[in-house]
């Protein structure tokens, strides 16, 4: 395996390479190939049974969060599993594998998936030791026409780009705080569209509801398992995923009450819903982070509901 350290002899004696300073391909193309397949096969399983072991290896980050949750919710809701599972199935797969050194190890699937309409499917696999299985840290849905060519080498090696770099409009490991700001004050950082504009304005006609007071709080996650990872583009940008955490506070005024929310929801709900009820979410999202100055375009955005609190 590329990863593992090797030994070599030269005049002057041996010589150790490290697989931790090496610049090294994150995996071979037929082991990425592996472990898409790795992981459809038990994001099958558990969505078929609504059971959260199942899948709990190969997933992490953002992704762990948000299908655990869902298939909490859904194993509350159906005991018995899903009714409506249809297993996911993807084709078409191409990776983008960063040649890099050090930990996490990680690279980039695109692939067409029979859900999802004609967005291709991105996964994030990323790993930090070779002990480990790879796991699905992001997954995102996107416009196949929105995917960007990315920089390589002559064997095809993509480029990782660093949290601090500082030759693309927002560095990545600024992003979610950038995107959390944005949220609550608007700005020109990003480009208008479905996840930026579009999404602050259907939150003001959310509040705006005579009754029901809402309230949003944005957070930026970069730690760990979520930290964001970037691929360089041909042009010189970059294609960043970061998460976000978000909390919707919904409460009703006196005499009123807070509008029932559906059974997934009241799954993952804790304390009574009298007043009030806060939802959490965690979110992750892909965006191009262009060269230079400019507006950072935000292309897909999966969220999920990880728990709620009823006072």
């Amino acid at each position: 395996m590329l990863l593992v350290a090797a030994l070599s002899v030269a005049t002057s004696g041996c010589v150790v390479v490290h697989g931790e300073r090496e610049v090294l391909p994150a995996t071979t193309r037929g082991e990425a190939a592996k472990a898409l397949q790795q992981f459809t096969t038990a994001y099958n399983k558990a969505d078929e049974a609504y059971d959260s072991s199942l899948d709990a290896k190969y997933t992490t980050g953002p992704l762990g969060d948000i299908d655990k949750a869902r298939l909490t919710a859904g194993k509350a809701n159906n005991p018995e599993g899903n009714p409506s599972h249809t297993p996911l199935r993807l084709s078409d797969a191409k990776f983008t594998i960063p040649k890099k050194a050090g930990w996490p190890r990680w690279f980039l699937a695109d692939a067409a998936g029979n859900k999802g309409g004609e967005a291709r499917w991105l996964l994030v696999f990323t790993r930090d030791s070779l002990d480990e299985p790879w796991q699905v840290a992001y997954l995102t849905l996107v416009d196949p026409d929105e995917i960007p060519r990315f920089k390589t080498d002559k064997d095809g090696w993509a480029e990782a780009v660093p949290a601090n770099a500082t030759d693309v409009t927002v560095a990545p490991g600024e992003l979610s705080q950038k995107y959390a700001t944005y949220l609550k004050d608007g700005g020109d950082a990003f480009a208008v569209g479905p996840h930026t504009s579009a999404w602050r304005a259907l939150r003001k006609k959310r509040s705006e509801r005579p009754g029901l007071a809402t309230q949003y709080v944005d957070e930026p996650v970069t730690n760990g398992d979520y930290r964001p990872l970037a691929l360089r583009t041909e042009d010189g940008g970059a294609l960043v995923f970061f998460t976000t955490r978000h909390f919707e506070k919904q409460t009703a005024a006196a005499g009123a009450t807070v509008p029932t929310p559906n059974k997934d929801v009241l799954a993952l709900t804790t304390g009574e819903i009298r007043q009030s009820l806060t939802m959490q979410f965690i979110s992750n999202e892909v965006a191009l982070d262009p060269a230079g100055d400019g507006e950072v375009e935000v292309l897909g955005r999966i969220q999920g509901l990880v728990s709620a609190k009823g006072e």
